[in-house]
């Protein structure tokens, strides 16, 4: 239910945003290729997410506007709010999985749909940066700052 909510929402998304990005075929073409292994691949759980920011495989992007960072934010990643995002393209490495977060996974899903429409392998986080920041406590912290190389043992 909540994959189709968010696959009406970037419809939406798609016919009242600018010109420019309706005439877009990209997000066409990924609408019309979309099946049951996109939809699979699309997402990504902050376990699974932690393993490859361990392993230098993904960057995290969180997608909250500027108010919401100022309030809390991880202590890594890049912020790139989701009306900057398609200025700020060159920011995201190709060779990386993009993986978009907010709070829960409304923006992010959008911000997904979106850089997979530029060729980009990005997934959005299932659990939300809530759900990452509930499995980054404790030594859970300690163990993921060690094994990303952010703090020495």
């Amino acid at each position: 239910m909540k994959i189709i909510l968010s696959l009406i929402m970037l419809a939406i998304l798609h016919f009242i945003a600018s010109p420019a990005i309706s005439q877009e075929p990209a997000f066409d073409t990924f609408l019309t290729r979309f099946d049951y292994e996109t939809r699979a691949d699309m997402k990504i759980d902050s376990k699974k997410l932690i393993m490859l920011l361990a392993e230098k495989k993904a960057v995290l992007v969180d997608i909250r506007f500027p108010e919401e960072t100022k309030a809390w934010r991880m202590g890594f990643g890049l912020q790139i709010p989701i009306n900057e995002l398609p200025k700020r393209l060159a920011e995201l490495p190709k060779d990386k999985i993009i993986v978009t977060a907010c709070p829960h996974k409304d923006r992010s899903s959008i911000a997904m749909a979106y850089l997979r429409s530029k060729g980009y392998n990005a997934r959005y986080l299932t659990d939300g940066l809530i759900g990452l920041a509930e499995n980054l406590r404790g030594e859970n912290a300690k163990d993921f700052l060690e094994d990303t190389g952010m703090v020495k043992p």
